[in-house]
């Protein structure tokens, strides 16, 4: 028996809550594993609070990351005693998730912990920390250098943002920081944005050209905030897009595309294969400052987590919302 964040709707409505879970009831797999922390990403923030149908099978144990330790394997690449990082694959939408002291997985889907990280820092990156740095990734296969000019990053005080903006300083970049929180400029100039500016200016309907300023530009918010984030990006830049904290529209026209040549890359973290996913969190042990990373930390135990949730979905939430397992 052990106990895990249990989402359920019934007659009766939907549920969070601690439940005793009997090993028996765990799903198939070929690894077995203790799971140290997870995580709240936003998707975790809808599927908890109900706020979106992310949830495709009832009931469901939250918890699309974790970290911990390898119990039991009949996967070759995993034995016991193995330190192991998962993000996404479906957990905590249609296979149960890692909100839970135990979990049985594919060993398919998992990276070998790398030394440089605990598992409690493996999880203040989570999915928003490995798609912040696939999205680093993509600038760089763009050939978006340093000097090329200031790198937007959209909601900068959020999981993808504040690893983005810790990610992009380090590698030199000139990063500016859009946040509607401007209490926490000190924050996000401690991370490595070396200018913060009002998403204000991003969130409302905007000319379809206007004035180039961006070499590049992570983008977690969707909506206006990207149609005039490509709006404002330079000749021959890059945008990348993997959030909708804003919306999941795209209010835009062509024109950045076809008049300056700018390129739309689309970031998926949820299904992304092995491969890319190793070179990330590789590259995330070179490049992301431990120290850097403790600064966004909130830890809070399994019981907090739904709480903390709603404080999430509510735009409460700074950093990232560590759970101890």
């Amino acid at each position: 028996m052990f106990k895990a964040l249990q989402l359920t709707k019934s007659d009766a409505g939907f549920a969070a809550a601690i439940t005793d879970i009997e090993e028996s009831q765990l799903p198939a797999g070929d690894v077995l594993v203790k799971v140290e922390y997870s995580t709240l990403n936003y998707k975790d923030g809808l599927a908890i609070t109900n706020k979106g149908p992310v949830v495709r099978s009832w009931p469901m144990v939250a918890g699309i990351d974790g970290a911990g330790t390898v119990l039991e394997s009949s996967h070759a690449a995993w034995k016991a005693g193995d330190r192991f990082v998962h993000n996404g694959w479906g957990l905590g939408e249609t296979r149960w998730g890692l909100m839970s002291e135990r979990a049985r997985l594919q060993g398919d889907w998992l990276v070998k912990l790398p030394e440089a990280f605990s598992t409690r820092q493996a999880m203040a990156i989570g999915t928003a920390g490995y798609t912040a740095m696939l999205c680093v990734l993509a600038l760089e296969r763009h050939g978006t250098m340093p000097a090329d000019g200031e790198v937007l990053v959209t909601g900068a005080t959020g999981g993808v943002g504040s690893v983005a903006v810790a990610l992009l300083g380090k590698l030199g970049y000139t990063v500016v920081a859009a946040t509607g929180k401007a209490s926490e400029e000190p924050y996000l100039k401690q991370l490595g944005a070396a200018g913060v500016m009002d998403r204000a200016e991003l969130s409302a309907p905007g000319k379809p050209l206007q004035k180039e300023r961006w070499a590049a530009v992570v983008d977690a918010v969707g909506s206006h905030t990207l149609a005039n984030a490509c709006a404002q990006t330079r000749y021959g830049g890059v945008v990348t897009a993997c959030g909708l904290a804003q919306g999941a529209d795209f209010p835009a026209t062509v024109m950045p595309f076809i008049l300056r040549g700018i390129t739309l890359a689309g970031i998926d973290s949820v299904m992304a294969p092995l491969a890319r996913r190793q070179q990330a969190w590789s590259r995330l042990a070179r490049d992301l400052d431990p120290a850097k990373l403790e600064a966004i930390i909130d830890e809070v135990p399994l019981a907090e987590a739904p709480a903390r949730a709603a404080d999430l979905m509510a735009g409460k939430v700074r950093g990232r919302v560590v759970v101890k397992i």
